[in-house]
């Protein structure tokens, strides 16, 4: 006989609680690995923590990984950042979706299972989390209204790019009334003709105080915005015409700084895919 895993509990739960496709809540964990071991973080992290870590955990149901080469990296903005420091840390930027609903479940599990995978030998110690916090979701604003993939197809359908930003407030009314400048006004307006398909935009959250001890505590959690670009092309093709004023947009509103503007791609699932174009 194997170990008791308790199935009996498995048709309870599944017959209880939310159970839509909405990406009520995400996981967003930007890392750098550690200089000489890119390699053998990018297999860890493929072979093993992505599925065992992320995706075989319950209501955590669609994820992606992202990669920033050198060239991304120095198209990063600001130059001083309150989230990277230096602005070029964080060369691998994971992307999560938690169904709506079920965050408080999903972090039981998700604490529980790191511990274990820490005990068991199975977690790369040699990379820094440059930016990792759980949030909950804001607001999603489309390029082409009902056409085309929603929020909860983008983390599967084949984007060409992402870009990160966030954005700090001096409080949390000045938060809300950014997230109504940005939903209502500005993400419209900025998405029209351009080859972003859709942003998310998402609330940190506080991580428990019973996570690992690598994983630093959220900053910005009533102060901060963090947005996902989803792009049809490689960012370096529309990088200037489209994000490198980004900052002086929003400081302009009067509303918040962006901290944080950064181009990644996506990685090819398998493969060492630039992993020599890192540093």
């Amino acid at each position: 006989m194997g170990e008791d895993t308790r199935t009996e509990a498995y048709a309870e739960l599944a017959a209880v609680g939310p159970y839509g496709v909405r990406p009520g809540h995400a996981l967003i964990t930007m890392v750098e690995p550690h200089p000489g071991h890119e390699h053998a973080y990018n297999r860890w992290y493929e072979d093993d923590h992505y599925y065992a870590g992320a995706m075989a955990m319950p209501w955590m149901y669609a994820g992606r990984r992202w990669v920033a080469t050198r060239e991304l990296q120095l198209l990063r903005r600001p130059e001083t950042s309150a989230v990277a420091r230096p602005v070029t840390a964080g060369c691998y930027l994971s992307t999560y979706w938690i169904t709506e609903g079920r965050y408080d479940e999903h972090m039981r599990w998700t604490v529980a299972i790191n511990k274990r995978l820490n005990r068991d030998g199975r977690v790369h110690h040699a990379r820094t989390h440059v930016f990792t916090a759980f949030h909950d979701h804001a607001a999603t604003v489309y390029r082409d209204g009902a056409a085309g993939p929603r929020d909860h197809h983008a983390l599967d359908h084949p984007y060409a790019g992402l870009v990160l930003e966030v954005v700090d407030t001096e409080g949390p009314e000045e938060r809300a009334e950014l997230l109504a400048w940005l939903r209502d006004r500005h993400l419209p307006r900025a998405l029209a003709g351009s080859p972003a398909a859709l942003v998310v935009a998402f609330r940190p959250t506080p991580l428990p105080g019973d996570r690992m001890t690598y994983v630093r505590q959220v900053e910005g959690v009533d102060t901060r915005l963090t947005l996902l670009w989803f792009l049809e092309c490689d960012p370096r093709a529309c990088w200037r015409e489209r994000f490198a004023g980004r900052g002086a947009e929003v400081a302009a509103s009067g509303l918040g700084r962006v901290e944080l503007l950064a181009p990644f791609v996506p990685t090819v699932p398998g493969t060492d895919r630039y992993v020599d174009q890192l540093r």
